[in-house]
């Protein structure tokens, strides 16, 4: 089982794979393709929702030739959602189902809590193998690097040549190309791009050396884009994860911005390799693909060049559903759906219950473009932490039109947009005489949330991130 030891906090990158008993979910009513037996999982770091070269806001000049394949042959999610904006939380969030809350991972530095279970524990535990978790993993410590990345192959550690994001789409690919063909799979490629500091390959380096870069209406320091922020948003723009004083000013915006957008490039071609792969092998006609990141990323919005905070560019994220015959091609799914569903999505399309201390619930059926269920209030949450503390606790309630943001801890502005009129998120109506009884509500049902599913209790670790980096380097 893969539960990042190879750091205090969960690992970013990696290649794991689960091969799983043949109990599968029933084809849709009318469905004549059975559904997939295989599931491949594509997780990215900090790729934006709407970097995507199909997406309408995009850079004119972005190029993702493959995700823009899978958004043609499959579902395009187009809400889709973390529930904590940060890199192991979210990761955690994805393989146990449940709030970072539940599960106990609140930063990228502490340790898994002990009893925490992935899902493919869950899976494994429905049939008689014996089996706790995966059967296959490589992994690198910490954030890794993008060259010539240490990998931990199933507990052996050693350096492998390449670019990293090329390395584990290879090892994906090699382990297709001999793995038992007579079993199920679910297999995990997992990728530390694109995370900062952004280092595209050689091949890609100055590809976008000559296109204006975008920069987003709020990114301005005048008053119209501070008016109503809280004060924390205008003083983080002048800290680390800001556009004036970015890595303590060694930053420059726009090369950052091209960095960003070449070394997706390398990842959406990893994505098409995958792609072609399971076509050209016959594998396609029997195997889910679902790609996603981990969190959103701000380029300039508000100042702000991270992750972390509530705001749209933070908790939205790309997700793509790619199976033919299963899938209706060139869909889009407008139903909200959250990292946490994935987990109990892929437990069901191998026939396994969703377990009850799950947070997330299957959209098997949105991906296949049924209409949806029940309405989706999205709970987000984020702790501060010791080594970035330019951001506090937040806590928000984003529902189809109002968002509600609340700051725990420090004396500050809450927040309240509504999306369907400000989709920027200019305009903070937190003290707008008529939207009172709004925010006492939103304020109400986000407590009660937290509540309901043990959210109270806020989790606390003793992690050190100085010490969690020097025992990375020392390896």
């Amino acid at each position: 089982m893969v539960r990042g030891s190879d750091t205090q906090g969960m690992v970013w990158g990696l290649l794991a794979v689960l091969t799983w008993g043949t109990a599968l979910a029933p084809p849709a009513h009318g469905q004549r393709q059975p559904a997939p037996r295989n599931v491949v999982l594509i997780l990215s770091d900090d790729h934006r929702y709407d970097f995507l070269g199909f997406m309408p806001g995009a850079p004119d000049w972005l190029e993702t030739p493959s995700l823009d394949r899978m958004a043609r042959g499959g579902a395009h999610v187009l809400n889709a959602f973390v529930t904590t904006s940060l890199c192991s939380p979210s990761r955690a969030s994805i393989l146990t189902g449940q709030y970072a809350h539940r599960h106990g991972v609140v930063d990228n530095a502490s340790p898994v809590p002990p009893g925490t279970a992935f899902f493919p524990q869950r899976e494994s535990e429905a049939d008689d193998a014996p089996r706790p978790g995966f059967d296959h993993w490589i992994s690198f410590p910490g954030q890794g690097v993008y060259e010539d990345p240490v990998l931990n192959v199933n507990g052996a550690r050693g350096r492998a040549k390449g670019y990293t994001t090329d390395v584990l789409t290879d090892s994906a690919l090699a382990w297709l190309a001999h793995r038992d063909s007579a079993r199920p799979f679910f297999l995990y490629l997992s990728h530390k791009a694109t995370h900062a500091e952004f280092i595209p390959p050689k091949r890609y380096q100055g590809r976008y050396a000559g296109p204006k870069i975008p920069y987003p209406p709020t990114m301005a320091n005048t008053e119209s884009n501070y008016r109503g922020k809280p004060r924390w948003v205008r003083e983080q723009r002048y800290g680390w994860h800001g556009v004036d004083y970015a890595y303590h000013g060694q930053l420059d915006f726009d090369a950052f911005y091209r960095r960003y957008a070449e070394t997706l490039l390398a990842l959406d071609e990893g994505v098409g390799r995958v792609l072609d792969y399971l076509e050209q092998s016959g594998l396609s006609k029997s195997t889910l693909v679902l790609y996603m990141s981990d969190n959103g990323f701000s380029l300039g919005e508000h100042g702000l060049i991270d992750k972390r905070h509530a705001y749209e560019e933070s908790i939205r994220i790309p997700m793509l559903a790619w199976a033919p015959g299963y899938i209706p091609p060139g869909s889009t799914v407008r139903q909200p759906v959250r990292n946490i569903d994935v987990a109990p999505t892929i437990l069901a399309l191998a026939g396994v219950d969703r377990p009850p201390d799950m947070d997330g619930r299957s959209v098997l059926g949105a991906l296949r473009g049924e209409p949806a269920k029940e309405s989706v209030e999205l709970l987000y949450e984020y702790y501060w932490e010791y080594a970035f503390p330019h951001t506090p606790t937040v806590f928000a309630l984003r529902g189809p039109r109002y968002k509600y943001i609340y700051y725990h801890g420090v004396w500050d502005l809450n927040e309240l947009y509504d999306l369907e009129t400000d989709s920027l998120e200019q305009h903070n109506l937190i003290e707008v005489p008529a939207q009172q009884e709004r925010i006492r509500d939103m304020r109400h049902r986000l407590f009660d949330r937290l509540e309901a599913g043990s959210g109270m209790r806020i989790p606390l670790r003793r992690g050190d991130w100085q010490a969690a980096e020097r025992k990375t380097q020392e390896e």
